[in-house]
């Protein structure tokens, strides 16, 4: 791989802007991917790329996302808000006729970079590769924007920077398919590898998987991870080729270069949930004003991303803004990071979290439900369904039935960092741990009153959005029939108080 060595140009930051010209923002935003790089600790595989970014630039090892899926994550990343103070936390909402309006003083911020001169572009970053990193016909659809407000495509001026005008800034965002890269069944785990022996020379050798402790040490578990490893190498592929093509172009500079996920992977307790499988996202920078080798412990949340980067480019803030610029010299570190699971697809749920230096809490406000609730989307996967398959044979181990299988769930989830970091240890109920529990739950009781969460859905509001979901749905199919069926499931539940 050729090499992108610069030195760091010394410009002068402050949280109103750069001294000389303005810098160009890029932003990589990656599917499904923890910090499964070799800077933030895997041993398994290498990542060249991303680890020269942190060399170069700037690591956040505690970078949280709000939301642990994709519409929610984004529509809180392109507002710099969290998306249960907009209305916009329930996955894939406001697509059919009812459209969901961002509230006075929230504007994408595409729109407020556009309207201070920069080029507003979303793509792969490559013009002969697509989001997948396959080799395309070069294009002009837009890449992943994935929101659940109504918005307008022309607050992004193409897919790539090559159209702006003569030293005119741009405002970049590269989506990849990352962890999507990998596939649903054993037969698309088996081709993608087959794809990375061809062109990353390799593909992952599952003897060397090492599986979170509450996954069964299966082969079709340890496939899967071996795919999604080389999901990760692939995307650390792409990375670097766009940053060859900024360096050939002259522009990486005075590029402020941002790579991050947009939650975990996408696993069983991953996606879709609060844990740190699923919310624990990499972070890293690169480019004017910031210090190379600099790693950073404190608490960050991906709506950050937003205020910081505005504040990159001189474009003030707005003070509606929930996300904060945590490089500003008068930035002062948080106590405290939150998140929230809603609706997924047909799946209700409600799940709020907050994360401190020691502590993560958790509350269910469905508690009478399991955590593998019936979902047309995670039942789909390999992974769930031999799960399923292991829990109906009794082969599963009794902390992978506790945690994944348990009938209900404890309204209350404690769990303490360092000694705990696959989050397996309840301690809500540990008289030793009695006053961190009611910290946490005033805590969180504060931010969702601060902050206006939106809660759970109406009976009315959900039939309209499953109406919407399955107007996509090719009908007659049996994906078409799961989802209606799991739909008539929820709606009985919830007429029973569970």
């Amino acid at each position: 791989m050729k090499p992108f060595l610069l030195s760091i140009f010394l410009f002068a930051f402050s949280s109103t802007g750069f001294s000389a010209d303005r810098p160009n923002i890029l932003w990589f935003v990656v599917d499904d991917m923890s910090p499964d790089f070799s800077c933030y600790g895997e041993t398994v595989i290498e990542t060249p790329v991303v680890d020269q970014l942190a060399a170069e630039g700037l690591k956040f090892t505690r970078a949280y996302a709000t939301s642990p899926v994709c519409s929610t994550f984004r529509s809180a990343l392109i507002t710099g808000m969290y998306q249960t103070s907009i209305g916009v936390h329930h996955h894939r909402s406001g697509r059919g006729e009812r459209r969901i309006q961002l509230p006075d003083g929230v504007r994408p911020v595409p729109a407020l970079f556009q309207e201070a001169g920069y080029w507003t572009c979303m793509g792969s970053g490559l013009p002969d590769y697509d989001f997948r990193s396959l080799k395309v016909k070069p294009n002009q659809r837009l890449g992943k924007s994935d929101y659940n407000f109504d918005w307008e495509e022309s607050i992004y001026n193409s897919n790539d920077w090559s159209g702006r005008s003569e030293d005119q800034p741009f405002f970049m965002q590269v989506q990849l398919h990352g962890g999507k890269l990998r596939g649903a069944s054993e037969a698309a785990n088996a081709a993608f590898q087959a794809r990375a022996k061809i062109e990353l020379g390799s593909a992952t050798d599952p003897g060397k998987v090492k599986l979170p402790p509450h996954y069964p040490d299966d082969p079709v578990f340890i496939n899967d991870w071996a795919a999604y490893l080389d999901s990760v190498r692939m995307t650390d592929w792409h990375v670097g080729k766009v940053l060859e093509r900024l360096e050939e172009e002259g522009l990486l500079g005075n590029t402020l270069v941002v790579f991050f996920t947009d939650h975990g992977i996408s696993t069983a307790r991953g996606k879709q949930f609060l844990y740190d499988e699923g919310v624990h996202i990499p972070l890293v920078l690169r480019g004017p004003g910031i210090e190379a080798g600099t790693v950073r412990e404190d608490l960050v949340e991906h709506i950050d991303i937003a205020a910081f980067s505005l504040a990159a480019a001189g474009i003030a803030v707005p003070e509606r803004m929930e996300g904060d610029d945590i490089l500003a010299a008068s930035y002062q570190p948080k106590k405290a990071v939150f998140a929230a699971r809603d609706r997924c697809g047909e799946t209700v749920d409600r799940i709020r979290s907050v994360r401190t230096e020691q502590y993560l809490y958790l509350r269910n406000f469905f508690p009478l439900r399991p955590h593998l609730q019936p979902s047309n989307y995670k039942d789909s996967k390999v992974i769930v369904q031999r799960l399923r398959e292991m829990h109906a044979e009794g082969a599963l181990s009794e902390l992978t039935e506790s945690l994944l299988f348990s009938p209900q769930r404890p309204a209350e989830e404690l769990y303490l960092y360092g000694s705990d970091p696959w989050q397996s240890e309840n301690l809500a109920d540990d008289p030793a741990h009695r006053s961190a529990l009611l910290e946490h739950r005033e805590r969180l009781d504060q931010w969702m009153e601060e902050t206006g969460d939106g809660g759970t859905e109406s009976p009315e509001i959900y039939a309209l959005e499953i109406e919407d979901e399955l107007n996509v749905i090719k009908p007659g199919t049996a994906r078409y029939r799961e989802f209606e069926a799991n739909a008539e499931l929820m709606k009985r539940w919830a007429s029973e108080g569970k």
